[in-house]
């Protein structure tokens, strides 16, 4: 069963697909996101806000996202604790 979680403003992924959650800020990153938008392989999940955070996927789309890296990957954990004591 695959697990999602909400990365804000009613925005939800596959959490069994994100590879990470990075801080936007790096110079590498921005150009990784400058690149995904120029190839159409980005997805603006902010809603016009900052981004805080970048999801870089399996099949190499990167989803923003204005939630922290940290609360993402908390809401991440706490779904895979859900279903493991569900089990």
């Amino acid at each position: 069963m695959s697990k999602l979680i909400h990365i804000g403003f009613g925005n939800i992924v596959n959490a069994d697909k994100i590879i990470s959650i990075v801080s936007p800020e790096a110079a590498p990153i921005k150009r990784m996101v400058q690149k995904a938008k120029e190839q159409g392989t980005g997805v603006d999940a902010t809603q016009g806000r900052k981004t805080k955070a970048v999801l870089v996927m399996e099949n190499g789309m990167l989803v923003l996202s204005a939630l922290l890296p940290e609360t993402i990957s908390a809401r991440a954990q706490s779904e895979s604790e859900n279903i493991t004591d569900e089990s």
